[in-house]
């Protein structure tokens, strides 16, 4: 339809009640130059809804011929740009003859392209329907910028990953439409490790780039369904719905790990940072969204206070740890004040001779309530503290002190802080440290990681020549864990390389390529005449490999856990102190909790027992007497965990027991079984979804807790234990 025809078309779907002073031609002229000018273009279509006319400028703008779409239907030419599906709108009102406007559209045959704003009216012979004619105009750069307006509303503008209102909504959603169809759902609170070192050593903009590659990495480590946000600064948050087997959760935690604290390159230099996660599950560790956000917030100080570089599950028992871990924080620096600190050496011992070269310094913490704090826990304690420079120096000053006394062959070892190795007046402590002790410096050595160099590199370059001028020796701990740069070795006059402990626990693996890495390490430490250290030794098998790699001092339990400094002296006595490796000596695990009561269910009875230890595979019980060996319990471990579990030994009123389904690591040494029982099931059973406890599970049916043929079960506490 030519525009005279569309001009036409216009004129009698109007009644006239005034004479146009234009004639049709000048009309067709002001119409004309409206169309070629961009700002209105015009279209109509048939009774049938196909394109009978349309604006050249409009086919030009979407970039197709205009025959190309002259006769096609409209509703096929135009699909809706807008995200509330309003192309099937379109077509009704097309086919209800009734009036639009305001509709953006863009064209089927190029979603990329311009986006339109459609008006029309239906036109009538009398009452006769002849099709649509209508406007149109451009909003392209309108709405790209509505767009990206309401896209960072959403998103953080720095990761392109969801922003904390959207986690927010999202989360609230899903909980909420979760809890009606009674399903599961996950969710990961991570915070970075050394993130605010890495902004304060390399800057603001090194750590917005860091921020950026650890989204990228998130995205690749999560292979399954999931919802990832940044809530600001270095804290992120992970939704899995449909997720409760702690097993798998466990398994994408530790991926996330690994892959978050592998390098990093910036252009404003190299970086190693870390990650904690904690993970809630709903409904178990919540319902509603400030619960299980609350219970992930829990589970993740539980990991960062565990040591950080680890995944902690939500359990009850967090809150009150919480708590206490917070006091202690706040109680640091009475603690230094009052000397409730004090120092534990570890023995660093010549793998040849057998002869204890150098004792290494850990601090301890006597506290007045909990007892002694050991070095792995009072170093969790410490790190981020506004105490650990203070703490650092007192460490420096006390060995040197304990070490004036020792025999002049031995050597006394400190880990410096990347905070105190930073600090102002660092050098001139050390210094002051010696000269009290009258302890000559070639006795001290220094331990410093690789993160002191992601600092200031004209100042990090003079502390370590300081250092030099001043006599001490210098360790670079944790090689390995890191880029383990050679411009490290180049530039500081370091004694000795520690390798990472994780490094050294990996090369007991057989055929493990980082026992090659190993080989390497010595042998570039052999070419720049320095000693070689490892540390963590528990096997025999592993001291023989690194012995046979080359490997000149080790550390670990297969020569002695650290000891206190009355028992160092009593060794030191008299001739060298010699100590043989001996693989009897295992690494004393993380003392948790083993000694507690829990309940066994056996057929309709649930008996009251004392948990004396437990492990993957099974359990040691105590309490019931004369119980036959192959009686099946369904044990309560608390918190919804029924592990079924058969007699395997019975000696008296104690009975090991072995599990069906084996437990799983919780992400910090302990146990917890891979599923456990929902409360949607307790609270039909009767139990009220909002106050569930372990009490609550022997009304439940067996049959409905996915544990196999357990059979149904009251609550009775017997005196003994009764055979079926």
């Amino acid at each position: 339809m030519p525009l005279k025809g569309f001009l036409s078309s216009i004129g009698g779907a109007n009644s006239r009640s005034a004479e146009s002073k234009l004639s049709d031609g000048q009309k067709l002229d002001m119409l004309h130059e409206l169309e070629s000018s961009g700002l209105g273009w015009f279209w109509a279509c048939d009774p049938k809804g196909n394109l009978t006319y349309l604006s050249a400028t409009i086919a030009e703008r979407l970039d197709i011929p205009l025959e190309d779409l002259i006769g096609q239907p409209l509703s096929s030419v135009f699909v809706s740009a807008d995200h509330d599906g309003r192309t099937k709108s379109l077509a009704l009102m097309l086919g209800a003859h009734k009036s639009f406007s305001g509709f953006a559209v863009r064209a089927e045959k190029r979603p990329d392209g311009a986006v339109l704003r459609l008006s029309g009216q239906p036109s009538f012979k009398g009452s006769t329907f002849e099709g649509f004619r209508g406007t149109g105009w451009d909003i392209t750069d309108e709405y790209y910028r509505e767009e990206e307006t309401a896209r960072l509303a959403k998103y953080d503008s720095l990761t392109g990953l969801s922003n904390r209102h959207r986690m927010k909504s999202m989360i609230e959603s899903t909980l909420t439409a979760f809890k009606a169809a009674k399903r599961n759902c996950a969710l990961m609170m991570l915070d970075l490790d050394k993130f605010k070192h890495v902004n304060d050593t390399l800057g603001h903009a090194a750590g917005d780039e860091l921020l950026k590659q650890v989204s990228d990495r998130l995205k690749r480590s999560i292979e399954v369904e999931c919802e990832i946000g940044r809530l600001g600064g270095d804290e992120f948050q992970v939704l899995v719905p449909d997720l409760d087997d702690r097993g798998e959760l466990g398994e994408i935690a530790l991926k996330i790990i690994t892959m978050l604290k592998q390098p990093y390159t910036l252009e404003e230099g190299r970086c190693v940072i870390g990650c904690s996660v904690g993970i809630a599950v709903a409904p178990h560790d919540g319902v509603t969204m400030d619960e299980v956000v609350r219970s992930a917030d829990l589970a993740l100080y539980a990991a960062k206070n565990g040591g950080r570089g680890q995944y902690r599950f939500f359990s009850g028992e967090l809150e009150n740890e919480a708590i206490f871990r917070r006091r202690l924080e706040e109680n640091l620096g009475e603690a230094v004040r009052s000397k409730q600190l004090f120092l534990k050496y570890e023995p660093i011992v010549d793998a040849s001779s057998e002869e204890v070269r150098v004792l290494e310094a850990h601090i301890c913490w006597m506290h007045d309530q909990r007892g002694e704090i050991d070095e792995e826990e009072f170093a969790s304690i410490l790190e981020g503290s506004s105490q650990i420079i203070d703490v650092g120096s007192w460490a420096i000053e006390q060995a040197c002190a304990h070490a004036a006394a020792w025999p002049d062959s031995i050597r006394v070892a400190v880990n410096v802080p990347v905070a105190l190795f930073a600090s102002d007046g660092f050098v001139e402590a050390v210094s002051n440290a010696l000269t009290a002790a009258e302890l000559p410096a070639r006795r001290l050595e220094l331990e410093v990681s690789e993160a002191v160099f992601f600092g200031d590199t004209d100042a990090v370059d003079r502390t370590l020549g300081q250092l030099f001028k001043l006599g001490v020796r210098l360790t670079l701990d944790e090689f390995g864990s890191g880029y383990s740069s050679l411009a490290y070795l180049r530039r500081a006059p370091f004694d000795s390389i520690k390798i990472d402990e994780n490094l050294v626990a990996e090369a007991e693996k057989h055929d493990s390529r980082e026992l090659g890495l190993i080989r390497a390490i010595v042998a570039l430490a052999g070419a720049l005449e320095m000693d070689t250290i490892a540390n963590g030794i528990e096997s025999t098998e592993l001291f023989r490999r690194l012995k046979e790699c080359g490997v000149k001092r080790m550390e670990g339990p297969i020569y002695s856990d650290p000891v206190a400094r009355d028992v160092v002296e009593a060794e030191l006595v008299g001739d060298n102190w010699k100590i043989a490796p001996s693989g009897d000596r295992i690494k004393r695990s993380k003392r948790r909790t083993v000694y507690r009561r829990i309940n066994v269910i056996h057929h309709d009875h649930s008996y009251e027992v004392v948990l004396r230890n437990l492990s993957k595979t099974g359990a040691l019980i105590q309490g019931l007497d004369e119980v036959p060996k192959g009686t099946q319990f369904v044990v309560d471990l608390g918190g919804g965990q029924l592990a079924v579990a058969t007699v395997s030994r019975s000696n008296g009123d104690t009975q090991g027991l072995e599990f069906e389904q084996s437990l799983i690591d919780d992400g910090s040494g302990g146990l917890c079984t891979r599923n456990r029982v929902s409360p949607y099931a307790l609270a039909s059973a009767g139990a009220p979804l909002a106050a569930l406890s372990p009490g609550s599970y022997h009304k439940m049916q067996g049959g409905g807790l996915g544990l196999g043929s357990v059979p149904q079960f009251s609550y009775a506490p017997q005196a003994r234990f009764e055979a079926a």
